[in-house]
């Protein structure tokens, strides 16, 4: 598996749910199927369970068109959905497709 490299910093706070990591730059960091992932040297959301909201310095990029991602989470289906900024357009991915 891959490690995450080059982070500075990282925190979470237990009562709101928000979480950060900082890395020394932004990276294009992976592939998921025809998706290509990139992260901002800042990352910002609110962990709740079964979903990340508020999601800031991540996008996705497919079909030459980066769009920020601002919702991650995981239905009944156990699927993965990501939504973005975009109203109305998101993407699911079965569980498998992450090793989980």
């Amino acid at each position: 598996k891959k490690k995450v490299k080059d982070i500075q910093e990282c925190g979470y706070v237990k009562d709101t749910g928000f979480v950060w990591l900082r890395h020394k730059k932004k990276r294009e960091l992976c592939k998921l199927e025809d998706v290509v992932l990139s992260y901002d040297a800042e990352i910002t959301a609110y962990f709740e369970p079964k979903k990340i909201k508020n999601l800031t310095g991540v996008k996705a990029k497919e079909f030459l068109i980066w769009i920020t991602l601002t919702d991650i989470y995981v239905d009944q289906s156990l699927s993965i959905t990501f939504k973005t900024n975009l109203v109305g357009l998101s993407k699911s991915f079965p569980m498998s497709v992450f090793n989980v």
